[in-house]
């Protein structure tokens, strides 16, 4: 492990005992903890910059208040957050998340192609998450596999995809800290509003999350490559959705228009994918 990934001291806050690494976010890393006070395991943000008021520092500010505001079964709990002042030179500000156990969705597809019966569900499943964060104001900003976790025991049982990590995350309406003109998400699944550095609304959700669940169903990348090469690929032509999808062929279309006007809401979305499945407007 690189070093300045090892978390030190490792009880922060005098609570939680630092374990494993197991993810990094756009403003911090996480970490897998155990609440020393609930006996109970967690999972912790902290900030990458250990000073209180930087630039990632005043991200994970950001997503703590987004998270405050949001309750939803396909979302992650925020449990608590705080800033460590144990080391008065590097206080570090931390979020503390339930854990949830499993995968996240790009370790999932290193195993090959997902069932479609698991890309319905898990598909639906994110759909209603991103229409209830849609209806509260809020743009995730930062759609791809590695931000969708897939509990244990995957489809069919009950449990939900659940989408994480609000680090780029924005309520609508409010002033971003990365300026028009700035590129701000993950290369290969930016929508073409984002790539041109323009400001971006709901509709660049669905765009992304189109482009994540047709490598689910292909096991391609729909714009691979270095990340210009990938971001000019989006603005020169849509991607290529098989003909043998079937029933998903006029969704992700849709969902991955060029033209933000022209994409399915959310909840238009899943009810294209699965006629009949309520989903809050």
């Amino acid at each position: 492990m690189d070093p300045s990934a090892a978390p030190a001291p490792s009880l922060l806050a005098g609570r939680y005992q630092l374990r494993e690494l197991i993810g990094q976010g756009a403003a911090g890393r996480v970490y897998r903890a155990r609440d020393e006070f609930l006996q109970q395991d967690v999972a912790v943000k902290i900030s990458r910059n250990g000073a209180a008021d930087s630039a990632d520092a005043r991200r994970q500010q950001r997503e703590l208040k987004i998270l405050q505001r949001l309750a939803h079964p396909g979302l992650v709990v925020l449990l608590d957050a705080g800033v460590d002042v144990q080391e008065m030179a590097n206080p570090r500000t931390y979020l503390v998340m339930e854990l949830v156990e499993g995968s996240n969705l790009r370790q999932r597809l290193k195993n090959g192609l997902v069932p479609r019966g698991d890309a319905m569900q898990w598909s639906v499943d994110l759909l209603q998450s991103l229409a209830y964060v849609h209806a509260e104001g809020v743009v995730h900003r930062d759609i791809k596999p590695a931000n969708i976790l897939i509990p244990a025991g995957d489809a069919g049982t009950g449990r939900s995809a659940r989408l994480s990590d609000f680090g780029l995350a924005i309520v609508l309406g409010n002033t971003p800290l990365t300026m028009q003109g700035t590129t701000t998400g993950t290369a290969a699944y930016l929508s073409p509003e984002q790539a041109t550095g323009e400001l971006v609304e709901t509709p660049s959700d669905i765009y992304s999350l189109g482009l994540v669940l047709l490598e689910c169903l292909t096991g391609v990348v729909a714009f691979p490559g270095p990340p210009l090469e990938s971001i000019v690929g989006r603005l020169v032509r849509s991607p290529a959705v098989p003909e043998d999808l079937g029933a998903w062929v006029p969704v992700l279309r849709a969902m991955t228009a060029r033209l933000p006007q022209d994409r399915p809401s959310a909840a238009e979305a899943a009810a294209m994918l699965a006629p009949g499945v309520a989903v809050p407007a």
